[in-house]
């Protein structure tokens, strides 16, 4: 047999058996606990967490730190509470007194059913939840072993479960640090004593390229790279709404030209500055030269302490000519807590992601769970998305309101709202974008748009 063909025998013979695979330590003194103080112990080749009383989130984290990689396990979990397994995570004293942060791989018993999602532990909180991939929450099974696949590489997490493709990740925040078993705090002194197990724990750091599983054209991915698109999203048809850099695409909705002043641009960051806090009486709006009708649009967003704003769509602004903001549906952004806009309306519907003075903001995935607001000073995300006159808003990754624009209910809706003597409200076949001058500091970022 000739050399060549030995090797290839041989790279043959690894890729079968797994051999590009490493364990991860079996023995206690291998790894570090930090965070809280519950029990890890090691038998028979599984690692089993045991939840205590009074303690925050606890991890058992590696020494080893790693940046790209293929981590495999598996793990046992009832019903009772949930838990995740961080990767390239990190604890500094410099970072909230050491507080462990970083991509968490979700283990989600619930019926939100988000295993296999990602989460941002101690920093963003959700990046990729599974509202939008049915088919990866159901592949989770309680009270057995569940297989999970994590493919870390570059800038892309890809996680799996059961062999099911569940979150397709591209973020750059972190690139590198621990992995980490998490035993989560309980606040209900009838979990104390719940376990978790991992057992045939194994990563693969070199050839990943050779070790990759294919990607399930369903499932969307989700990228939080800053006024940049990935070949992904290009391939899908995305293109930058807002370069980051320039005003280019944009103008006064009541000018041919962009504000000389009060909307800056700075950092990667579209910003409009507090004035009066009155509707659209300092710079005014800003609308897209473009129109758009069947659209998929998304754009990070972050306010101040009670800061009003919006994104409206399916804007005329030769509607209004006269005071106030240009006339278009809209995806209200509100601090619900300190702005009175808040505690007017009917039923909530001039809150946060409603469809603002028409139809409240919820959570539209998961009964019983709150719309996922991260908070006045962090970044949000929006998503609207208009086809064939049905209309989602989305908040944080998860459906907050649905609508049908052309549907007798709409119109009743509207013959009882402030936007009762606009004829044809809502209806209008194309549109501006705009975004709205409130009189509050605002700012977004990553803003960006496909049509269908």
């Amino acid at each position: 047999m000739r050399i060549g063909s030995l090797i290839l025998v041989v790279f043959v013979l690894q890729k079968v058996t797994g051999q590009e695979f490493t364990p991860l330590p079996m023995e206690l003194n291998q790894w570090e606990q930090l965070g809280g103080k519950a029990k890890y112990e090691i038998s028979e080749g599984v690692i089993t967490g045991t939840a205590v009383a009074k303690t925050p989130n606890s991890f058992l984290t590696t020494k080893t730190r790693y940046s790209d990689f293929i981590l495999e396990y598996e793990v046992y979990l009832g019903n009772e509470t949930n838990s995740g397994v961080q990767i390239r995570s990190n604890s500094i004293p410099a970072y909230s007194n050491g507080r462990v942060h970083g991509y968490q791989v979700e283990i989600d018993p619930s019926e939100r059913a988000f295993s296999g999602g990602l989460y941002d532990e101690g920093r963003r909180g959700w990046l990729y939840p599974l509202s939008r991939n049915e088919k990866g929450r159901k592949a989770f099974k309680n009270d057995r072993w569940n297989k999970f696949r994590i493919e870390a590489i570059g800038n892309e997490i890809n996680t799996w479960v059961n062999g099911v493709h569940c979150a397709r990740l591209n973020d750059d925040l972190t690139a590198e640090g621990f992995i980490g078993l998490q035993v989560h705090s309980i606040h209900d002194e009838s979990l104390v004593g719940t376990h978790i197990k991992w057992r045939n724990l194994r990563i693969a750091t070199e050839n990943l390229g050779n070790l990759q599983w294919d990607r399930d054209p369903d499932v969307p991915e989700i990228s939080f790279l800053d006024n940049k698109l990935t070949s992904w999203e290009k391939r899908k048809g995305w293109r930058l709404l807002w370069d980051g850099s320039s005003s280019e695409g944009w103008v006064g909705a009541k000018s041919s030209t962009f504000p000389s002043d009060g909307w800056v641009i700075s950092e990667g960051e579209l910003t409009v500055l507090e004035t009066d806090g009155g509707e659209s009486t300092g710079p005014g709006d800003i609308i897209t030269t473009e129109l758009f009708s069947d659209f998929e649009l998304v754009l990070d967003f972050k306010i101040t302490e009670g800061a009003n704003s919006g994104i409206k769509y399916f804007v005329d602004p030769t509607l209004n000519k006269g005071t106030g903001s240009a006339i278009g549906c809209e995806f209200q952004i509100l601090d619900d807590n300190k702005h009175p806009d808040a505690k007017m309306g009917v039923s909530g519907n001039r809150t946060m992601a409603s469809l603002y003075d028409l139809i409240s903001a919820g959570n539209l995935n998961t009964d019983g769970r709150s719309k996922q607001f991260k908070g006045v000073g962090n970044w949000n995300r929006a998503r609207i998305v208009s086809y064939q006159g049905q209309v989602e808003h989305w908040l944080n990754g998860e459906l907050a309101v649905k609508y049908d624009r052309n549907s007798q209910m709409f119109e009743a809706l509207v013959a009882y709202s402030k936007y009762k003597d606009w004829d044809d409200f809502g209806q209008f076949s194309e549109g501006h974008i705009l975004l709205q001058d409130h009189g509050n500091k605002v700012s977004f970022k990553n803003i960006k748009i496909r049509e269908f």
